[in-house]
């Protein structure tokens, strides 16, 4: 009897020691385990140091409760206007609930690729091959909609979806780069005829500003040329009736200065011909003379000292016959001096 005693001593410590194995279970941080008992789901392991019934319960599943990354394949899809093209992704979901995730569906992450994958076909076959280069961000936006409300009954959170690449076929791509070059040349030709248009409007309105103001110049030399012809007329005028006081006051020279006026000013003008190459004075030009004295005669009566003895006024000169010589006559006044 007594012999037995360490053989059962031995059985019990062996017995104790599996029951500590099997009862007492650590649950590693970010992860949860699903208690069974008899097969059926009793409770759920938090991270941690735990015991359960060894042979009565048992973990039934050990769940992930980080959030994971999912990569989805690629895979065709077509576009509403009938274009082919080539589309991948990646899923970014965290389990919530245990219970769910391990009951609710079987093959969790093989269910939500698949589900990724058909909404993706879904969203983009009903978009244009335009809005799916454009438009990422709201495919992004859908797709991620319809997969969370798709996998709330499994526990599982879908924190983000995006599509990585989209390849449309060669000969598409090549289309779009003819399409986008004809796009950017039709850019640059109106972009030159607007400059174009805008530099002729404002030659247009650089002409109009100079037109104007030659117009205005024009008036304003026109009324300035005007004035100065009224002063002028002004100024003769007072200059006739000045004579024509002294005339009726009986004074002769004012009727000599408006005649020896009106010679020197046909002499001037006949000197200032363009095309006359030789002058030929008349025989009364020495008459003249007699009128500049009448003019200094009234110039003293004007501005001058009245009381100043005056200068005998010379006779006007006959004309004087030629002399037989018709080359002594053209030689003096060829080299006189009005020549």
């Amino acid at each position: 009897m007594t012999s037995l005693l360490p053989v059962f001593a031995i059985a019990v410590v062996i017995l104790t020691l599996i029951f500590v194995f099997l009862g007492v279970k650590v649950v590693s941080q970010g992860w949860e385990y699903t208690v069974e008992r008899f097969g059926q789901y009793t409770k759920t392991l938090p991270p941690g140091l735990h015991v359960i019934i060894p042979f009565v319960d048992r973990i039934g599943a050990r769940l992930n409760m980080m959030e994971q990354v999912l990569d989805v394949p690629s895979q065709g899809v077509i576009t509403r206007d009938n274009a082919m093209v080539t589309v991948d992704g990646v899923v970014f979901y965290q389990v919530l609930d245990a219970a769910k995730a391990a009951y609710e569906v079987r093959q969790l992450e093989f269910a939500t690729l698949n589900l990724t994958m058909t909404n993706i076909r879904t969203v983009m076959g009903s978009m244009d091959l335009d809005q799916l280069l454009s438009q990422r961000d709201k495919i992004n936006a859908e797709l991620l909609t319809v997969v969370d409300q798709a996998t709330n009954p499994w526990g599982v959170k879908v924190t983000r979806i995006e599509i990585k690449d989209i390849s449309p076929p060669v000969d598409l791509v090549d289309a779009m780069a003819r399409q986008m070059k004809a796009e950017r040349l039709k850019r640059a030709s109106i972009l030159e005829a607007e400059g174009e248009r805008q530099s002729q409007i404002l030659q247009a309105e650089g002409m109009k500003q100079a037109a104007i103001l030659r117009a205005e110049g024009a008036r304003e030399a026109a009324f300035r040329e005007a004035e100065a012809r009224e002063r002028s007329a002004e100024a003769e005028a007072k200059a006739t009736m000045s004579v024509s006081q002294a005339i009726a006051t009986g004074d002769v020279q004012a009727i000599n200065y408006f005649v020896a006026l009106k010679y020197i000013e046909s002499l001037r003008d006949i000197a200032s011909a363009p095309n006359g190459k030789l002058i030929l004075m008349p025989w009364e030009a020495s008459s003249v003379l007699g009128s500049l004295g009448g003019i200094g005669e009234i110039a003293k009566q004007v501005f001058g000292n009245p009381d100043a003895p005056t200068a005998p006024i010379a006779p006007p000169l006959k004309a004087m016959k030629p002399t037989s010589s018709p080359s002594s006559s053209e030689t003096s006044h060829s080299n006189g001096p009005w020549s």
